[in-house]
């Protein structure tokens, strides 16, 4: 079993974004691990594992535009199953 169930990924277009901030209101308000944040100013990628991805788009969406987003459920594809 494991312990954050969904891979959640997107990109957030906007304008100054800071990738160091976001990292830390992420370390700050969310359960989840394998963050990753980077980008510029104006385009981030998100990639983190949590059992709350719906926490993580609404974040993301204060800050720009989300889209190619993407949430698989990582214990689904553990059984063999479509994620």
């Amino acid at each position: 079993m494991l312990e954050y169930r969904y891979d959640t990924q997107l990109l957030i277009e906007g304008e100054n974004l800071d990738e160091d901030d976001i990292d830390a209101y992420f370390k700050e308000n969310f359960k989840g691990d394998s963050l990753l944040a980077v980008g510029d100013e104006d385009l981030i990628k998100i990639h983190y594992h949590t059992n709350e991805p719906w926490k993580v788009l609404e974040y993301c969406a204060t800050l720009g535009e989300i889209y190619d987003i993407v949430v698989e459920d990582m214990d689904r594809q553990a059984r063999g199953l479509k994620g």
